[in-house]
């Protein structure tokens, strides 16, 4: 039987931490308070230590703390939000909720992040803000970012989904821009049993108006049945805060346990493969830059015939994904915008190429050595591919 290695396994590690998560979750269900209980309280009191800011506070999920951001700095229909076109659709959605409309610019090819090279040319008039994604685990780069926000007097949210736990030049993500925006998505570097996110600021007032906003615009007190501005229903729930105490005291270590596991692979990638063509062709590893500690939410390559790698992966057993098979500048709902195929050819190209392998704290080098060698065969493949017939290559691939 082949061996099943999954992109992620989360029974691993709820048995690592069954005892300490039953233990809060009873307390929860003994307590009876389940909306804005002490639970919450005190993952917003760590969660804003862990950052090292002044406040946090806990949402419903990581897309409302991005819409509810975009409430906070009171972006309307006609404003326009700079943001990456390869990302999760709800970065970009959220925008578009609020009516304005998202201005997409192309990413680096290296990181796969925003390049601030090209932000400038996207800023006028009715440009309110940008929102950056630190993708897949790896931090932008918040220096020049910061510097043309300041420059132009535009907000800056970061999308930090992907990235809990990493660091810029030694400061943790979602402290340089104005706001930082959170996801606790099961599968998430930190992820609740559902869906979960928190904001974070330093400012008092934003801080403030963030809470009035997630509680239908309460003007601070709960239920004074007061309601100051128009806002929504998106509250951290208080057997979700229970789980994220457990987690995020266990963070930091699986966060230096996945960039062990992302140079494991780098190692193996690069130690004796044994091929006799060069790699550098048909496949790149993930870069980390000078100044940023990525927390590898995601390991993710660069590889010529990557559709048919992934259903190789797949026969032998190994799964793998692909984020995100088409940009958003391509996505039939953003289809108004009317960008043209072309028009952000890093974010397509990447599109093409990306696939992200199995990565997750648990994992032995047993099954990494296993990926590697399924990897490698059809490196050696594609190797072979051009001096074969096309009846010959399946049986080739078998043999290897």
């Amino acid at each position: 039987m082949k061996t099943k290695i999954p992109s992620v396994d989360l029974q691993a590690e709820f048995r690592e931490i069954h005892s300490e998560v039953t233990k809060r979750i009873q307390a929860v269900l003994a307590g009876g308070r389940y909306i804005l209980g002490k639970e919450v309280q005190e993952f917003e009191t760590n969660f804003a230590r862990f950052t090292g800011v002044k406040y946090a506070l806990g949402v419903a999920s990581g897309s409302d703390a991005l819409l509810l951001g975009l409430m906070a700095f009171d972006v309307r229909p006609g404003d326009e939000v700079i943001t990456t076109s390869f990302t999760f659709i709800s970065t970009a959605t959220a925008i578009a909720r609020l009516g304005a409309k998202p201005v997409f610019a192309d990413i680096e090819p290296n990181t796969f992040n925003l390049n601030p090279n090209l932000i400038k040319n996207k800023i006028n008039r009715r440009t309110k803000g940008i929102i950056v994604v630190h993708l897949y685990g790896h931090p932008c780069r918040m220096d020049e970012i910061m510097r043309i926000a300041k420059r132009h007097r535009l907000f800056v949210i970061e999308d930090c989904a992907q990235a809990c736990g990493a660091t810029f030049r030694g400061k943790q993500v979602g402290t340089f821009g104005d706001m930082g925006a959170f996801s606790f998505y099961p599968t998430k570097t930190i992820g609740a049993m559902g869906d979960a996110g928190a904001v974070i600021a330093q400012s008092k007032k934003l801080y403030e108006k963030l809470k009035s906003l997630a509680r239908h615009g309460e003007d601070g007190t709960f239920h004074s049945y007061r309601h100051v501005r128009i806002g929504v229903n998106s509250r951290l729930d208080e057997l979700q805060a229970a789980v994220l105490n457990v987690k995020l005291k266990h963070l930091p270590r699986w966060n230096r346990m996945r960039r062990a596991l992302a140079k494991r692979y780098d190692q193996l990638l690069q130690q004796g493969t044994g091929l006799k063509f060069d790699l550098s062709p048909v496949l790149v590893q993930p870069t980390e830059t000078k100044a940023a500690k990525s927390v590898y939410h995601q390991y993710t390559l660069r590889v010529q015939n990557r559709d048919e790698l992934r259903n190789y992966l797949s026969e032998q057993g190994v799964a793998s994904s692909v984020y995100y098979p088409l940009p958003l500048h391509l996505q039939p709902c953003f289809r108004y915008l009317r960008y043209r195929k072309g028009s952000l050819p890093q974010a397509e190209r990447a599109s093409r190429e990306v696939l992200s392998l199995p990565l997750y704290p648990q994992m032995s080098l047993d099954k990494q050595k296993i990926i590697v060698s399924a990897l490698r065969r059809f490196l050696s493949w594609l190797g072979l591919k051009s001096e074969v017939d096309n009846s010959s290559k399946q049986f080739i691939l078998n043999k290897l």
